[in-house]
């Protein structure tokens, strides 16, 4: 086989959440416990530190590798999904596993997993899990695909757990509360494992404390420390605040727990996070005159923020290149759209995108004026065109409309 070969055959295993949404979603963990046991344990063959979170849990992973990286670790990295290419989401000091491993991989092991209805997540997760342990890493960070209980990655039992934040995104599978999807997010709770929760939120602290005590384990609220002030980093996204205070009151319980973390390496793994883990994405700028920026945020709490930081930058025009998937609440998205912003309304190229005629429809009952385009390419062409050197471009909405754009850079 291949490695586009490879990918194509991976990609046809069992439903795939990325692409179609629900019915990839499995009811228990039985298929990952199955092929943990296959593989002989992988996931106890290095130590971890695991990642869930409504928003923010990818970029507060990135920031935990690169502060591992610059205090000389050996870190594994997996994260999900992928913008470009499907070995983003499986790295060591920052650097994609090499093809041949994930063919190899696949080759080796089709036949013995044949058997066992396997999904891509299941399938990402073994590679990833058998990888790390044969390179003998010295920590892997762990991000949860969606939810926490039932993830294909909480076969763990990591040195620290960490829960950014809960919103409503996925209420279709985590619940219809922001307390119930708390709870599903808690599931990644160990016993005796500390756990650092980003964001104290009325809804869900109680929840938390209930099941950490439960779990005899430390429970460390990050909003409830306040750094003077947080070490330069180029992810200069708003949000990111947040999720710094999270890396910051994590990086120095694992400090206490015995990791070699200085006050230096923590400074420099802000500083050098996209440099050691190639992260993109996170209100990236990709041109000046006009400014392009993209952001993968795709949920009423991650956008909130983004149209605010839009609305006070120094600009003429505003331009909105926006996208969705089916399965988000697009008509409370569509709200939070400045009025004077101009609009081009595209679909990303996935089988779980929303229709244009359907987000059109959408945008009509909130009385926003708009153009549609098929694809994301012509949608920021036809934004580029309309742009001079003082607008402003914002690509988003989906993390598949970034995928879109950052494929054709």
């Amino acid at each position: 086989m291949t490695y586009h070969e490879t990918l194509d055959y991976l990609y046809q295993q069992l439903p795939m959440y990325q692409r179609i949404g629900k019915a990839a979603y499995k009811a228990d963990l039985q298929s990952t416990i199955d092929l943990m046991k296959l593989l002989d344990a992988p996931e106890k063959g290095f130590k971890s530190i695991h990642v869930a979170g409504t928003n923010g849990k990818g970029s507060t992973s990135h920031l935990v590798a690169s502060i591992f990286q610059e205090a000389g670790y050996k870190t594994g990295l997996y994260t999900s999904p992928h913008l470009i290419d499907f070995r983003e989401r499986i790295k060591i000091n920052g650097e994609m596993i090499p093809e041949e491993r994930v063919t190899q991989f696949v080759e080796s092991k089709k036949a013995a997993f044949s058997e066992m209805d396997l999904s891509f997540f299941e399938w990402s997760v073994g590679l990833a899990f058998d990888y790390f342990r044969s390179e003998s890493v010295d920590i892997a960070i762990v991000e949860v695909g969606m939810g926490g209980r039932l993830d294909s990655t909480n076969v763990l039992t990591p040195e620290l757990s960490i829960i950014t934040n809960i919103g409503s995104d996925h209420s279709q599978y985590l619940g219809d509360t922001v307390g119930k999807i708390a709870q599903e997010k808690a599931g990644i709770i160990k016993k005796n494992v500390p756990v650092v929760i980003g964001r104290s939120q009325r809804e869900t602290e109680g929840i938390f404390r209930k099941i950490s005590l439960h779990q005899d384990a430390p429970i460390i609220f990050a909003d409830h420390h306040f750094p003077d002030e947080f070490p330069r980093s180029p992810l200069k996204g708003n949000y990111q605040k947040e999720n710094f205070q999270t890396t910051l009151v994590a990086a120095q319980h694992l400090k206490q727990q015995g990791w070699n973390l200085t006050k230096e390496h923590i400074s420099n793994g802000f500083e050098n996070v996209v440099k050691n883990t190639n992260l993109r994405g996170r209100w990236e700028t990709l041109q000046e005159s006009p400014k392009v920026i993209c952001d993968v945020a795709h949920n009423v709490e991650g956008l909130t923020i983004i149209m605010d930081q839009l609305q006070a930058m120094p600009r003429h025009e505003l331009h909105l290149v926006l996208g969705f998937v089916n399965d988000k609440n697009v008509s409370d998205i569509l709200t939070l759209i400045p009025k004077d912003a101009i609009l081009y309304l595209c679909e990303p190229s996935i089988p779980r995108a929303l229709r244009i005629d359907k987000l059109v429809q959408l945008a009509s009952d909130c009385d926003l004026k708009h153009t549609s385009y098929n694809d994301v390419a012509s949608a920021v062409d036809a934004a580029q065109s309309a742009s001079v050197a003082q607008d402003v471009i914002f690509v988003g909405g989906s993390t598949f409309v970034v995928a879109d754009l950052l494929s054709t850079k």
